[in-house]
């Protein structure tokens, strides 16, 4: 889908996103990593439980373990002919009127079904009493509860997790085969732009969006190659490029901010489609109009290119928007929606239809239920206002002015991966 001159009428969202999701071949490259690495890694296979968890029947709690008996006397008393703990389990038998004291995780004994609370238990020496009826199968935990053999722990395509990799680790698994990482080229163009530790001269300004796209890109689980800052001018973009592309740094994409704007773009429009076939949209999107998406070719070699705004909020909205979930597929991994909550919004919010709003906002949670309300400040240019939010409000392309205790779409930031 191209949309390269500035008479075509501004692409939806949603439009973006699948011409974007139509162009993404994911990565089939695999390796193989110690299960200490495995986090965020893209599972490349199935993960098939080979052993049951647990590996047998034990108790869930400290007690005592019985035979289970309906027919019993209440109150009922027990003889104790033995221990049980975990890694130490009590291989005896156990006749009807006996019992083992067994502690959490400790194996039941073979002739056991059940586990009498310790709390309900009245000991006298060797004996315990307790009153009431403890059916079979009372605080004892399966073997094969968790899993069973044969079953998938974990699927391929999964985001390995913390708790994923303790899954794996009671499996046995010390390695996994996960998709090789991207990797992921970022530069910031514009000749005002300086870097830190040089000197701001009149009318330039620091780079923040690389760093901002540097850590989001991270916090992906990419391979980050950091170009710096390109001049605005042709030549130096298109080395970059072909160096970038090419077996130089083989990046399997480019992300850029900056340069896409049709006031100043038109040298770079001229030496992108040179490269590969890049389109140039105007989004009905705010904040973030201007994108550039598509292919450079060099050495035989192609990259994704995601050329993105060069306002900081729009850096990041653009990203989470369209640019997340796209590399998500590229990585191998399962594109799951974007996390979202609905809240009530406080205050009313001012907004035509016709395009995707995203309002910085902050959203509370009281009496089970989720309000939110914008940021002071809602420029573009204002990176602070990200720092101060804990969601985006979305505003859907249709929809219209939103009324103060209206319901709303927000995207909480500890959500967005």
């Amino acid at each position: 889908m191209s949309f390269d001159g500035d008479d075509h009428p501004a692409l939806s969202l949603e439009g973006a996103r699948r011409a974007i999701d139509a162009a993404i071949e994911p990565i089939v490259a695999t390796e193989r990593v110690a299960l200490k690495d495995g986090l965020a890694r893209i599972l490349a296979a199935d993960l098939v439980a080979g052993v049951a968890v647990p590996a047998h029947d034990n108790a869930a709690m400290d007690g005592y373990a019985i035979h289970a008996d309906v027919d019993a006397a209440s109150p009922r008393t027990l003889h104790v002919v033995g221990k049980a703990r975990a890694g130490f389990p009590y291989d005896g038998t156990v006749a009807a009127d006996q019992c083992v004291r067994i502690f959490t995780g400790a194996m039941m004994p073979d002739d056991c079904d059940a586990v009498v609370p310790q709390e309900v238990v009245v000991a006298d020496g060797d004996r315990i009493s307790f009153d009431g009826l403890i059916s079979t199968g009372q605080n004892r935990r399966l073997a094969g509860e968790d899993l069973v053999v044969g079953s998938i722990v974990l699927a391929k395509g999964r985001r390995l997790a913390p708790s994923d990799l303790g899954l794996a680790a009671s499996i046995g698994e010390a390695f996994l085969t996960v998709f090789r990482r991207p990797r992921i080229a970022v530069f910031s163009t514009g000749d005002e732009l300086r870097d830190l530790g040089q000197s701001l001269d009149v009318g330039s300004i620091r780079d923040s969006n690389r760093y901002t796209l540097i850590a989001m890109l991270s916090r992906l689980g990419a391979e980050v190659i950091d170009l710096g800052i390109v001049a605005d001018d042709p030549d130096t973009l298109e080395a970059t490029l072909l160096r970038t592309c090419g077996t130089a740094v083989a990046a399997d994409a480019i992300v850029t901010s900056g340069g896409v704007s049709a006031g100043g773009a038109d040298y770079t429009r001229e030496v992108m489609h040179r490269l590969g076939g890049v389109s140039f949209w105007k989004l009905a999107v705010k904040p973030g109009r201007p994108m550039a998406f598509g292919r450079v070719t060099a050495e035989g070699r192609s990259a994704l290119l995601f050329g993105l705004p060069g306002n900081p909020v729009a850096v990041m909205v653009v990203f989470y928007a369209l640019v997340r979930d796209a590399l998500l597929k590229l990585m191998g991994a399962r594109v799951d929606p974007m996390p979202s909550i609905t809240a009530l919004c406080d205050v009313p919010i001012a907004k035509l239809p016709g395009r995707t709003e995203f309002v910085r906002g902050v959203a509370v949670r009281g009496d089970g239920v989720w309000t939110v309300r914008p940021t002071a400040a809602q420029g573009s240019g204002i990176l602070r206002s990200m720092s101060e939010a804990n969601c985006l409000i979305v505003l859907g392309h249709e929809r219209g002015a939103v009324v103060a205790g209206e319901q709303v779409e927000a995207w909480p930031f500890q959500g967005l991966v």
